[in-house]
């Protein structure tokens, strides 16, 4: 089989770039090892900046976000028990911020590829890329026990942390950098009631605390716990107890409900800042991977994929190779920012086993100076709500 552009995941960045593509008439098939049912099913949280929710608008992709999704004007700091509220809207120029899953965002990108004819094969396992230094690079993947070849004029790898995409690229010629944080998320998803009507990023002394939303009957929550603890390890009494604890505040009540799902993610930075080698590029959780507090992720993969397909586009149409060229570059311009506002947000509202009591009032200094400040909620907002693209 051959394409134009070979995509290695059906993530976030490598759906968003094949729309892109399709848009610029430019050929793409995607790879992807799991089953369009897992993709769909493996819940996963999901908060949109400004832009991207623009963009999907603008591609038609909005309907069934417009419909079911939260929109937020704002999201609530506590420290202790004590709150401020930051409005973001306000503080940006109307910018909202958009809660919807990132597996709803999954399934309306998958139905619109296939219904524009474009071609995901599921259940497609990557075994090789060779050939990406040459003009004939090639995936090499098995599929219903076939061993198959994509060959293709360029392979984006948007296959995540753990995809071979990266690992293709020579070891010696790969730029890395990495932080593994102290600490993990307990996530939680409930049948509930609405407590707050936006977030609440909590810090306290028994660590952190987030409360979210999914829909006005099933919220989720999250705890800072230990990066290697076992779900088994977290009974329902247990984790309500922690939640009242951390988010408590006066003449405030946090609503229960029937837990149904609990996971636990360590939290670690990442960059690869070598996104491109040849004719691979990598977008997306394959070069960088951020803490959740910031919720970052999914937005930035598909900032990597909006820069790359203009490249693209310029290469195929045009004849220009200066955007191939500096695709990392550019790319690397928002990662970076992105990486180091999710960083703070982290660094601000967590307890780290390792602090002192100087850096435990440090951190709480920190916190109360944004919690007051205009100026430093106008920071904070401008990257919550999502830096211009």
């Amino acid at each position: 089989m051959r394409t134009t552009i070979g995509i290695i995941g059906a993530g976030p960045a490598g759906l968003f770039l094949a729309h892109l593509l399709h848009r610029a008439g430019i050929a793409s098939v995607i790879l992807e090892a799991r089953s369009r049912e897992a993709v769909e099913q493996t819940i996963r949280a999901g908060m949109l900046e400004h832009w991207v929710v623009e963009r999907m608008r603008a591609m038609g992709l909005g309907a069934r976000l417009d419909a079911e999704a939260h929109f937020h004007g704002g999201i609530t700091l506590q420290s202790g028990a004590e709150r401020a509220h930051l409005d973001i809207a306000g503080l940006t120029g109307g910018k909202r911020v958009t809660i919807y899953a990132q597996h709803e965002v999954l399934k309306d990108l998958i139905a619109a590829r296939l219904a524009d004819g474009g071609e995901i094969r599921f259940d497609a396992t990557v075994t090789r890329i060779e050939g990406i230094e040459s003009d004939r690079p090639a995936v090499h993947y098995e599929e219903g026990g076939v061993t198959r070849r994509l060959d293709c004029d360029f392979v984006v790898a948007a296959d995540g942390f753990h995809g071979p995409g990266r690992q293709a690229i020579p070891a010696a010629a790969r730029r890395e950098y990495s932080r593994r944080w102290p600490f993990g998320w307990l996530g939680i998803l409930c049948h509930a009631p609405l407590s707050w009507p936006e977030l609440i990023y909590a810090s306290h002394a028994d660590g952190f605390a987030l409360l979210t939303t999914r829909s006005d009957s099933v919220q989720r929550l999250y705890l800072q716990c230990g990066p290697d603890d076992d779900v088994a390890a977290w009974p329902d009494a247990r984790i309500w107890d922690a939640l009242h604890r951390r988010l408590a505040s006066p003449g405030w009540q946090l609503a229960e409900g029937a837990i149904f799902a609990k996971t636990v993610v360590p939290l670690r930075s990442f960059v690869c800042e070598t996104m491109r080698h040849g004719r691979l590029f990598l977008a997306g959780d394959a070069a960088h991977i951020v803490p959740p507090t910031g919720a970052k992720g999914l937005n930035l993969a598909v900032a990597d994929v909006v820069v790359l397909a203009r490249a693209l586009e310029a290469f195929l149409h045009h004849n220009r190779s200066d955007g191939i060229e500096s695709y990392a570059a550019r790319a690397l311009e928002r990662v970076w920012k992105v990486a180091r506002f999710s960083w703070w947000m982290t660094a601000m509202l967590h307890r780290s086993p390792s602090e002192d009591a100087f850096d435990a009032r440090i951190r709480a200094a920190e916190l109360a100076h944004v919690m007051e400040s205009r100026p430093a909620q106008a920071a904070l907002a401008e990257n919550y709500a999502g830096l211009p693209m």
